[in-house]
């Protein structure tokens, strides 16, 4: 109804100001913010003033007419009395059976409004779970493991990773195409570069890999297998991302590395935070690896945040590594030693990288995305 779209509309304000608390003081629109969050305040406090008027209203009405039955009995049953016809007694049990009976249903009507507001709420929550994802794991999957765990070399050369002839276009513009007719054959081991303007489809590959998005026509195929015909767990499984953006969770940092394997040990998850080179100021934080972070680890820097998505990399150990700008959020210090981590854990592992500056990526083979269809070709 109209009330709950005002809760969300609170909600929604009062969440992302504090969250970006810095962006609405550095941008002195602490007065807006106020002004719109008292409107949607003053909306929902509106609907919920007429909503309780209206509750009353019924109350009221209900109330009016037991105590209009009461009374009537008891000037029916209080002349029977005068009559004789009637016991003082017998009407003293029909006025008190009567009241418990009028109780009774009124206690059944608040029940029933309570049963229909949640029958409303799982009527939405049903829809959500009822709705199913566009891609989904075929019933009889294909395993991959094998053919990832040894490349198969000695089987005709076969690339670990290999789009073949593959076209992809945005559901929102299907008749413009992202990527066109691209053809790429990965080795294992290999380590590509991805290079181009924004809008060039780089960050696109990585979805189209993992299967968040699938291919307009074309197929893509990891160790020989086309990936529609993969389980997506195991699919999934194999690859760890770092994006350009670290994402952590409103958790300890043990918890944010652990999370790219769940089973780590402690000794584990401290290995690869000196990998990453984030051990030295994990122990500074007051707690160490049990300190908390806040809402989307708002209390670390962003070349902080980046070194704990990619020990998180680290600690995952995966087969295909896929590095989204990984080093942009870093200083030139973080940067190179970062980049020492980025090295090692490279090593014999299949590895692609999303780059806007050469630098960094000027030890790889490069692949040159345009955003012009025609010219999206493997250089």
């Amino acid at each position: 109804g109209l009330g709950d779209v005002y809760k969300r509309q609170v909600g929604a304000w009062a969440g992302e100001s504090l969250q970006h608390i810095k962006v609405v003081q550095a941008f002195t629109r602490e007065d807006m913010v106020n002004e719109q969050f008292g409107q949607a305040a003053e909306g929902a406090f509106d609907v919920a003033l007429k909503r309780i008027r209206q509750r009353a209203a019924l109350i009221a009405m209900v109330m009016m007419l037991v105590m209009g039955a009461v009374a009537g009995m008891l000037f029916v049953g209080g002349s029977d009395v005068i009559a004789g016809e009637l016991s003082a007694g017998d009407l003293a049990a029909f006025v008190f059976y009567a009241i418990m009976v009028a109780g009774s249903l009124a206690a059944v009507t608040e029940v029933y409004g309570e049963v229909q507001r949640a029958a409303g709420a799982a009527e939405r929550i049903r829809e959500l779970l009822a709705t199913e994802a566009d891609i989904q794991s075929p019933k009889q999957a294909s395993s991959i493991i094998s053919n990832v765990e040894k490349p198969s070399n000695e089987n005709n050369n076969q690339a670990l990773i290999e789009f073949d002839d593959m076209t992809y276009a945005y559901p929102s513009r299907p008749d413009t195409n992202a990527l066109t007719r691209l053809n790429l054959a990965v080795q294992a081991g290999e380590s590509i570069a991805l290079v181009g303007p924004s809008g060039a489809g780089k960050s696109t590959l990585f979805d189209l890999l993992l299967r968040f998005r699938d291919p307009k026509s074309g197929a893509i195929n990891i160790g020989g297998y086309d990936i529609k015909t993969m389980d997506l767990q195991e699919l999934r499984n194999v690859y760890a991302l770092v994006p350009q953006q670290p994402i952590l969770f409103s958790a300890n940092v043990f918890d944010n590395i652990s999370f790219g394997k769940p089973d780590a040990s402690k000794e584990e998850v401290i290995a690869a935070a000196k990998a990453a080179y984030a051990h030295e100021f994990i122990e500074q934080l007051p707690e160490g690896y049990q300190s908390f972070l806040g809402e989307q680890g708002v209390k670390l820097s962003g070349g902080q945040k980046q070194r704990l998505a990619i020990a998180r990399a680290i600690l995952r150990d995966p087969k295909i590594l896929l590095l989204d700008e990984a080093t942009s959020a870093l200083d030139a210090q973080s940067e190179h030693l970062v980049q020492q981590a980025l090295d090692v854990l490279m090593k014999g592992r299949t590895t692609l990288i999303i780059a806007h500056r050469l630098s960094t990526v000027s030890h790889v083979c490069l692949l040159y995305t345009s955003p012009s269809p025609r010219d999206r070709q493997k250089s």
